[in-house]
């Protein structure tokens, strides 16, 4: 055999190897489950992102952070990638197509986009340049939102839904928004909000259009299925919803309502749960609809789910459908149930945004540091001291085996709390106490280490693996960027941008920078379970290891909250152009500390004569020179144009 042939062999095999790993590692971090055919791993083990389903097209994430870090852009960054929004909305719009071509459907789609899912005037106007081909409109559920709305240009025939409680005002900015061409739909949440579109619309002569929204019997599944149901806290009950066509009527005014809506929750994990609630509402609409009223519009609301965990299962995390699933059943139910009364097929409108927006945004974040449960037989405190309870530690962790690991684990419990004792007894030294704590960590570790080899299936080791895995200190907030983690437990997947083809050998929890001890992620998805932990890399040499905080477009950013004065982060904008190729096409600075402080009530002005004046005491108390005193004010302003983030990022 030629060494050609030996060389073009050994490469073979090599490649093999390597796309086994590859495979490997994928399959650890369950991206091909959560991924949604928009990330995946490369040949160089990178995190990669193509711009639609099927794309050839794709991204190096280490690279686009690589050529930030480059350009002076501090971590932690939000990554967008406007092409998978609009993927999303495409895909929208193509399963409600599909589904009304099947089922051959005479209404129209006209989805609107909740502003509420995030409010970012960049995403809304990304959001729009895909929607505006499908006529797919907004909705607003506040005065703030509805203003920002009726200033956007969006399709003259899509919508824009006023959703929430209103007073005078709000419904005031609507009429404004229909004279400025909008097709505003008014939907009524409370009875007594009927006076003032009457009064209004009897001043002006302007005839918005009108939804009411139904309080159904049916309720959404997962976190939020008390947003529907009969102790919702919106929608109308039947009568109530009698009494308002009653006054519509005698105000002359009934032809103006033309959508019944309805909300059975967000994130519905169930798609029977889906089922029911537009099977409830598609009866309701038939029966207005014989009451010789001409709605034409059924608003299904939002609710289609996110499968973050990749499981496909009605996991509070996940969703047990797909959204053609999710429009197919739709369409079917509101189809069945008009042929059976004998009315019009509506159009259908819906308000899904998580599923539109939550794939497009990332967040990446480096590893500050590793804090370490086990500290290493080599960091043990060197002293003359003959303490039994050490002594019998010592000689567990030189005699532990296969055979007796579990044996010497429990008797090591039982020491370390006696070593404890004797310490708050006065009897031991710190130092001793110190050698104690080191080899009670070193014997859990070679336990642990012995039960993985011989497989034991134990609930006191599976603890013990949590509490041996190491910290990794993360440069961002759990509370700014991930909140909904801290707040309901919400899943989101995470996974190094590098290193895929290296197969981890450590685990650690994550923990942000604030100073609360929730500031955690010590939950992660995993295709059959919940993992207490994440496998990670090591961290040699003190190299940079980035993590991707992923799917975390939806609600995070608006929901986020300013614990510690942490600020928004930086934000960059990705168009993915050919294979590899890409276009850095906006970068949008975070917070910097003087925009927090001025957040807080804090006056720039206010805080250099504050520190103006303890320097002034200094100079008269000879202390401080002038001169000093002017170079530490500098100083002093100069941080209020630093990152709020930490600044040790590496390039």
């Amino acid at each position: 055999m030629g060494l050609f042939q030996v060389s073009h062999i050994t490469e073979v095999i090599g490649q093999s190897e390597m796309k086994s790993a590859i495979a490997e590692v994928a399959q650890t971090y369950g991206i091909e489950n959560w991924g949604a055919g928009y990330f995946s791993i490369n040949s160089q083990g990178h995190l990669i992102a193509r711009p639609s389903l099927g794309d050839p097209r794709f991204v190096d994430i280490k690279r686009i952070v690589d050529d930030l870090l480059a350009r002076k852009v501090k971590l932690p960054i939000l990554l967008r990638f406007p092409q998978i929004f609009a993927s999303q909305v495409k895909m929208m719009n193509y399963s409600f197509r599909q589904a009304m071509k099947e089922f051959d459907y005479r209404g129209n789609h006209l989805a609107v986009f909740p502003m509420k899912v995030n409010q970012r005037r960049q995403v809304i106007e990304a959001y729009l340049e895909e929607a505006t081909k499908y006529n797919y409109g907004l909705e607003a559920g506040s005065k703030s939102e509805l203003c920002a709305a009726i200033s956007l240009d969006q399709s003259p025939d899509s919508l824009l839904v006023c959703n929430g409680f209103k007073d005078d005002s709000f419904i005031d900015l609507a009429y404004l928004g229909k004279q400025a061409g909008k097709n505003v739909v008014i939907v009524i949440e409370k009875l007594n909000e009927l006076g003032r579109v009457i009064e209004k619309t009897a001043e002006t002569g302007i005839r918005p259009m009108l939804g009411v929204r139904v309080r159904l019997y049916t309720r959404g599944s997962g976190r939020w299925e008390k947003s529907g149901g009969e102790q919702s806290k919106f929608g109308l009950t039947t009568t109530e919803l009698l009494q308002a066509i009653k006054i519509l009527r005698e105000a002359g005014m009934i032809d103006m309502l033309r959508v019944l809506h309805f909300h059975i929750g967000s994130q519905i994990t169930q798609i029977k749960r889906v089922k029911a609630g537009v099977k409830e509402a598609a009866r309701v609409y038939s029966k207005i609809h014989k009451m010789g009223i001409d709605v034409d519009h059924l608003n299904v609301g939002g609710g289609a789910g996110v499968d973050y965990d990749g499981s496909k299962t009605s996991f509070e995390s996940s969703a047990n459908y797909s959204l053609q699933e999710f429009a197919n059943d739709v369409i079917y139910t509101i189809k069945s149930v008009c042929q059976e009364e004998n009315v019009p097929e509506p159009n259908v409108i819906t308000e899904s945004g998580r599923v539109l927006v939550a794939y497009h945004a990332m967040l990446i974040t480096n590893i500050i540091d590793e804090i370490e449960t086990v500290q290493g037989i080599q960091n043990m405190p060197q002293t003359d001291e003959k303490t039994p309870v050490v002594t019998e530690m010592q000689d567990l962790y030189r005699s532990m085996n296969s055979k007796n690991f579990l044996e010497y684990y429990h008797d090591a419990l039982e020491h370390k709390d006696e070593l404890f004792t004797l310490f708050d007894l006065g009897f031991i030294s710190l130092e001793e106490r110190a050698k104690g704590e080191i080899l009670f960590w070193e014997i859990c570790d070679k336990a642990n280490n012995f039960a993985k080899l011989s497989q034991l299936k134990s609930e006191e080791f599976d603890d013990l693996r949590k509490l041996l895995s190491a910290k990794y200190l993360c440069n961002f907030s759990v509370f700014r960027s991930v909140p909904d983690h801290w707040a309901i437990d919400q899943l989101f997947p995470i996974i190094p941008i590098h290193k895929l083809n290296e197969t981890p050998t450590d685990t650690a929890t994550l923990v942000d920078i604030t100073c609360d001890s929730d500031g955690v992620v010590d939950r992660f998805v995993d295709l059959h379970d919940v993992k207490e932990v994440l496998e990670v890399h090591d961290l040699k040499n003190h190299e940079p290891y980035y993590l991707a905080l992923m799917l975390v477009g939806a609600y995070q950013e608006v929901m986020g909250n300013f614990h510690n004065l942490f600020g928004t982060t930086n934000e960059a904008h990705i168009v993915i152009s050919d294979q590899g190729d890409y276009h850095i096409s906006r970068v949008i600075p975070g917070s910097m500390v003087g925009d927090m402080l001025s957040f807080a009530e804090y006056r720039k002005e206010s805080l250099r004569e504050g520190f103006g004046t303890l320097l002034t005491r200094q100079i008269r108390k000879g202390k401080l020179t002038e001169e000093q005193a002017a170079r530490i004010s500098a100083e002093y302003e100069s941080h209020f144009t630093g990152y709020t983030y930490l600044d040790n990022n590496e390039v």
